[in-house]
């Protein structure tokens, strides 16, 4: 065994990696190899290294496998101007509906989770060097953070968009992104880069070292990241004031629990403002129904900041010549502060006492806004430890044999200032010390009383054993030698999420919080087998069996095949099963309570907003929503198939096409608040749940719904299918210098739950998504130009136009062994159509609103 990597390898290992310099190859070469069983380099001494690619155990030496697998390599990253993988994932074609970003008002403020085809972060699957990365406890349901991995440390990113539950195991549906770390890089490296946009300006500063020979080889560095927080009031739209019905308002209820001395609107029992309640900054008198409401958009932020810090260290060390131990750590600090307006509440005020306005013997409920209190201020703090050390060798030529252990834990806080006790405010509210005719006049030690800071504390700790053994030459076939790797894995799990007693006993005002946690045991076995059964066609069969500690056992088996008829083309094609294991917040979780926003007619019609799409707009209106715990869970069950062809059509051009097709049986469905209104209202089809789910509305106030019940189950079918497509050229143009363009686009072709309405081209749901990238270099000098299209999506007045964006950068090598790059994304100044989703001004996970960004990049070599 050595370590120096030879020409020939460096080639092919390219060739994958690169495909071209261009954006996203798909592990193609522009040229493809001959036959390898067979064939050996031109000198006929050195035969090709065997290599292993994402959605495979099997080294081998064929360029392209049987599954699709897109390889972007460090270049294609740093020519993308992004300063996070999260990032830089966000603009892949394969995110169809986008993914997380971080933001204010969520508790998943401080997350960024992939969303491979639309199917969810927790149906993706990310690894780092082939090996689950560590989960996010503050959402241990959608998966990895991709804010807590340090881009600076990742070599290339593999993308296998196929299933591979029978590789991997579960979580495996919707594709797998494989982080592929540095290794084998000699000297060092600093860099240092900032990008202006008008909102959320980044900054990044990494040092790279490392040391490699025939021995070994060893790669560390230093990296942080971060991009600033982005306010809504400095936003185009933000100087539209919102409209919060928690300003300072009441409604009167008799001893009968009927509405007295109520405010009519349209015939519908509204609300009346307080008394002179309404001078404080910030709030105002809505003219359309007299109401006091609160302008949100002056104080809370859009986007939260969020902040990357980490050290990283890989490396491999021969022992002998057949035998060599690596390992791998990384450190991660990651942060984000987020802003929420003031805290609102209902707070009663019994009959008869000094701040009650209703009529005599009345309970006045208060729909109110603590601005006095001061804005919500979150900040979250998390620590990611992640090592691995590993054994390999060879037991004789044909045999090989991996192993290792691996510990990973996420640990994060979070801490929420100037939240509101319920009880202590009534308490204040009703004793006159808290002015709600003014409370801007409440003196500071009483509102110091009713404050509380709020806070999470949670952790999610891996500890795994893994081995495999590979047998290289099993017996001979028309092809070559069969292999085979068959291997085991066993991890435990241990996961807690614990808020503070307030927020668990549901006291605090405009916060919510339940506690969960346990832990889990999975014990997996697999076998992959690849069988060469002449020169052009071959096959690769894999099953893995995993079973849980706390539900039960799945098998996923998958077959591909492989034909590569002539020597420009290649026919792939492959069918398996996978499957989903429930997670562990879901089946741990205590019930929660969410103040949700929802779009329900007669909703919004009783807050004052007949008509729904500008409720909708406006972020709809919040009610009391409770997130049950999950019972008798079992795993979602996926059959998926996919076929495809890769054509070398000449030296210069390539293209690939692909067909996939995925089924999940047994979802693991949440009923969200707005999920049971459209059921409620006959606008999803989906049957509805029974207990706990439930919902409640109020005749007394137009038939407005008050509390909603969300629940998790085993209910349904969800398929999808599409295709992705790909073509790539290169040029070179002597004197003029060479010349590389990826056309690559994703077709969704359908999205259905349950038979249901096509969700593909509704509003959320493009149905493509495209980029095109060109890069020209010649001597020192590089340019590129990148444009990127999502597709139209949303009907009639909710309808999103195509979206498209152009990128430029420029490069250029210094002769002091230093790279300058300057570079302006989105040049047109793109922005968003302010159609509302997901209770925000414009779909957050699809689009950014950064606006004209340009950038800078420097790096020194040594």
């Amino acid at each position: 065994m050595t370590f120096k990597t030879t020409k020939l390898r460096d080639a092919i290992t390219f060739a994958l990696v690169a495909g071209a310099t261009g954006f996203a190859g798909t592990g193609v070469a522009f040229a493809q190899d001959q036959d390898q069983s067979s064939t050996t380099a031109a000198s006929d001494t050195t035969t090709l290294d065997r290599i292993e690619v994402t959605g495979s155990r099997l080294k081998r030496s064929e360029i392209e496998g049987a599954m699709p697998v897109t390889v972007i390599d460090r270049a294609q990253i740093d020519a993308s101007g992004e300063v996070s993988v999260a990032d830089y994932l966000r603009t892949t074609n394969f995110n169809s509906v986008g993914q997380f970003r971080p933001q204010s008002g969520s508790s998943a403020q401080a997350g960024a989770f992939a969303d491979l085809r639309g199917l969810g972060g927790q149906r993706t699957l990310v690894l780092i060097d082939g090996h689950r990365a560590p989960k996010a406890p503050f959402s241990a349901g959608s998966g990895t953070d991709l804010n807590a991995i340090p881009l600076a440390a990742v070599e290339r990113i593999e993308v296998l968009t196929d299933g591979a539950s029978a590789v991997y195991g579960a979580d495996a549906v919707g594709g797998v992104i494989n982080l592929i770390l540095r290794k084998d890089y000699n000297g060092a490296q600093v860099t240092v880069g900032h990008s202006s946009p008008k909102w959320g300006p980044t900054d990044e500063a990494s040092i790279l070292f490392g040391v490699s020979g025939d021995r070994g080889h060893i790669v560390g560095g230093f990296s942080h990241n971060r991009r600033a927080m982005i306010y809504t009031n400095s936003r185009p739209w933000g100087g539209t004031p919102g409209a919060s019905t928690y300003g300072n308002n009441y409604v009167s209820v008799d001893a009968d629990g009927n509405l007295v001395n109520s405010n009519y609107v349209n015939g519908i029992d509204t609300y009346n403002p307080v008394p002179g309640g309404c001078t404080n900054e910030n709030f105002y008198i809505l003219p359309a129904n007299g109401r006091c409401v609160y302008d949100f958009n002056a104080v809370a932020a859009d986007e939260a900041s969020y902040g990357n810090k980490a050290f990283f260290l890989n490396g491999e060390v021969q022992i002998n010549d057949d035998w060599s131990t690596y390992f791998s750590t990384n450190v991660t600090n990651a942060t984000s502060f987020g802003r929420y307006a003031p805290t609102p509440g209902v707070v009663a005020i019994a009959p008869n006492t000094v701040q009650n306005v209703g009529p005599a013997d009345s309970t006045m409920y208060l729909y109110h806004r603590f601005a006095a209190a001061g804005n919500r201020d979150n900040e979250t703090d998390a620590n990611v430890y992640d090592i691995m050390l590993g054994f390999r060798g060879a037991v004789n030529d044909s045999v090989d044999v991996d192993a290792g252990v691996r510990y990973n834990t996420y640990r994060y806080n979070e801490f929420g200032r100037n939240y509101i006790v319920g009880s202590l405010a009534e308490q204040a509210i009703n004793d006159g010390s808290y002015n709600i005719f003014d409370p801007g006049s409440t003196p500071i030690d009483v509102l110091n009383s009713i404050k509380a800071t709020i806070t999470r504390n949670s952790v999610f700790t891996t500890k795994e054993a893994f081995g495999s053994v590979t047998f290289n030459d099993v017996f001979e076939m028309g092809g070559g030698s069969a292999g085979l790797v068959v291997g085991g894995e066993f991890r435990k799990e241990d996961y807690a999420d614990i808020y503070d007693s307030l927020s668990s006993a549901g006291v605090v005002l405009g916060s919510s919080g339940a506690s969960s946690g346990g832990g889990r045991e999975v014990s997996s076995v697999y076998a992959e087998m690849l069988l060469p059964f002449t020169s052009t066609l071959e096959a690769d069969i894999a099953g893995r069996y995993e079973k849980y500690s706390d539900y039960g056992s799945n098998f996923a088996p998958k077959v591909a095949l492989r034909w590569h008829p002539i020597d420009s083309l290649t026919l792939r094609g492959s069918v398996g099963r996978g499957f989903v294991a429930p997670t562990l917040d879901v089946i741990t979780q205590e019930t929660a309570f969410s103040a949700d926003p929802v779009v329900d007619p007669a909703t919004c019609a009783f807050y004052g907003q007949p008509d729904v799409n500008l409720c909708d707009r406006a972020g709809g209106n919040q009610v009391d929503a409770y997130r049950e715990k999950a019972e008798g869970l079992g795993a979602e069950e996926s059959s998926q198939y996919s076929l495809g062809l890769v054509w070398d059509a000449t030296d210069w051009l390539n293209f690939t096409v692909d067909y996939w097709n995925i089924k999940i049986e047994d979802r693991i469905a949440y009923f969200s608040s707005q999920k049971l209104i459209d059921i409620d209202n006959g606008d999803d089809p989906t049957p509805a749940p029974g207990a706990p789910c439930s919902l409640t509305r109020d005749p007394r106030r137009g038939n407005a719904v008050v509390e909603i019940h969300n629940c998790y189950f085993n209910q349904g079918i969800v398929k999808t299918d599409g295709v992705d497509f790909a073509a790539r050229t290169n040029f070179d143009l002597g004197d003029a210098g060479k010349l590389t363009n990826v056309l690559q686009a994703s077709w969704q072709n359908k999205y259905t739950i349950d038979g249901g309405v096509d969700q593909v081209g509704l509003q959320g749901f493009p149905s493509t998504r495209a980029t095109l990238n060109n890069q020209w270099s010649r001597g020192d000098w590089g340019v590129g130009y990148v444009a990127r299209y999502i597709g139209s999506n949303g009907t009639g007045s909710s309808s999103t136009d195509s979206y498209l964006t152009h990128d430029l950068q420029a490069s250029v090598e210094l002769p002091w062994n230093a790279k300058f790059t300057v570079g302006v994304n989105n040049v047109t100044d793109k922005l968003p159509q302010l159609i509302g989703y997901d209770g925000r001004p414009f779909n957050f996970y699809l689009y950014d609103a950064y606006g004209r960004t340009p950038y800078a990049r420097y790096e020194q070599r040594f």
